[in-house]
């Protein structure tokens, strides 16, 4: 199969733009291969064993892409561009949210209601202290 030219790609984005869906399913097929090999290469960079995968990265992509209706696409490196830094911000939310839950992101914060911090033993045990040291 040949690849196709900067310049079919570069049409079928404008053509996109313009509000034309029939440009988005010519162009999905022609840029899903370069959109894979820029994931793999990211995904490289990971730790392993990560699970995120290849094909979950390439369809957030897409997925982010195709609500993206308010850009006004250049060519084919301003569209790889913005996918590449869309890929990026996909990892980088996904590594803390990661961070957040390991770290007890995922726990219900508790209301700290005073009545239950202080008793009549906390008092005592507060005015025993303030006695010894005034001794002291």
């Amino acid at each position: 199969m040949e690849e196709p030219r900067s310049e079919d790609v570069t049409q079928l984005l404008m053509s996109w733009t313009e509000g034309n869906r029939q440009a988005l399913d010519h162009l999905v097929p022609i840029v899903h291969a370069e959109l894979r090999r820029l994931a793999r290469r990211y995904m490289q960079a990971e730790r392993v064993g990560h699970t995120l995968q290849t094909s979950a990265l390439v369809n957030e992509v897409y997925m982010r892409l195709v609500d993206a209706n308010r850009v006004q696409w250049q060519n084919r490196a301003h569209f790889f561009g913005i996918s590449a830094k869309l890929m990026r911000q996909i990892l980088i939310d996904y590594a803390r949210a990661r961070r957040g839950a390991k770290r007890g992101g995922d726990l219900k914060p508790v209301p700290l209601d005073e009545s239950m911090a202080r008793g009549p033993q906390l008092d005592n045990d507060l005015v025993a202290v303030h006695e010894a040291l005034l001794k002291l």
